[in-house]
């Protein structure tokens, strides 16, 4: 028996716009449903939104997204904020997405692209545990821990 876990995130307006960054991001292919798509009447207010969302990569990434109904403003759902601190991370934000890979150049391609309007937390660069590990958190509020999981 084998199982998958697929993050799945919980927006206030805009999963659309990020998943459709993610998708730019990781390629593979995305799916967006709105709550219109499942009956809501068109013109109502949030008809829109995201009620499913999946972006899904050959390489193995997933992450879903929905809009929470009747939210507009604001981050993630759970979002906070995530900083280094007298080398410690300090955050109070439920949770981060993590992404790993062999290869320090793949992870850099990935990481280049979440940077773009992020706030960098923790510069992609060598560390103790690792060849290359960063922290981020980009433009919708979502923090990305990325790593490369062996010795490149």
């Amino acid at each position: 028996m084998t199982i998958q876990t697929t993050t799945h995130l919980n927006f206030r307006g805009d999963a659309r716009a990020a998943l459709e960054f993610y998708h730019s991001v990781f390629g593979g292919q995305v799916e967006i449903n709105t709550y219109g798509d499942f009956g809501m009447p068109a013109g109502v207010p949030g008809s829109d939104k995201v009620v499913f969302g999946l972006v899904a990569a050959e390489n193995g990434f997933r992450v879903m997204g929905y809009d929470i109904p009747g939210t507009t403003e604001g981050a993630i759902a759970g979002g906070g904020t995530t900083r280094r601190e007298n080398n410690t991370t300090i955050t109070d934000q439920a949770l981060f997405v993590s992404i790993g890979s062999d290869s320090l150049d793949e992870l850099q391609k990935y990481w280049d692209a979440l940077a773009v309007d992020a706030v960098v937390v923790e510069p992609l660069a060598a560390s103790a545990w690792s060849a290359g590990f960063g922290m981020l958190t980009d433009r919708f509020g979502v923090t990305w821990s990325v790593s490369v999981t062996s010795a490149s």
